[in-house]
């Protein structure tokens, strides 16, 4: 199995970004799957999550209203796009597969992917 992530970069506060995550080795419309993200010095902190036909999501309180998560099986991807960016939203995102039963907790997930570093930042 692996997970590609990419489309992190440099925004500015108030921008936006679309991070993608392509998987392969797997049957990825039989899985969930979530975005982490990792910011300096702290743990991994779960983000948003997605059913594995895209019907139900999930988001953490601090990234509601501004971040969405999508998918298309067709093309083995799954999406976060990210809005109205705060410094703090500064981390590296990480997609991972759910197989566990509490989308929150990183043990949750079995595979994850390389990351990609976003920087909010004027």
């Amino acid at each position: 199995v692996q997970l590609q992530a990419s489309g992190g970069g440099l925004v500015q506060p108030g921008g936006s970004l679309r991070l993608s995550c392509v998987a392969s080795g797997l049957d990825f419309s039989k899985y969930p799957m979530g975005w982490f993200l990792q910011a300096p010095g702290k743990e991994r902190e779960f983000v948003a999550g997605i059913d594995y036909l895209g019907f139900r999501t999930y988001y953490a309180d601090s990234v509601k209203d501004r971040f969405t998560i999508s998918r298309d099986n067709d093309k083995n991807t799954v999406y976060l796009q990210m809005m109205s960016l705060k410094s703090e939203d500064t981390a590296v995102y990480y997609c991972a597969r759910f197989t566990g039963t509490n989308w929150y907790r990183p043990s949750s997930y079995d595979f994850w992917g390389q990351g990609t570093l976003v920087t909010v930042s004027s």
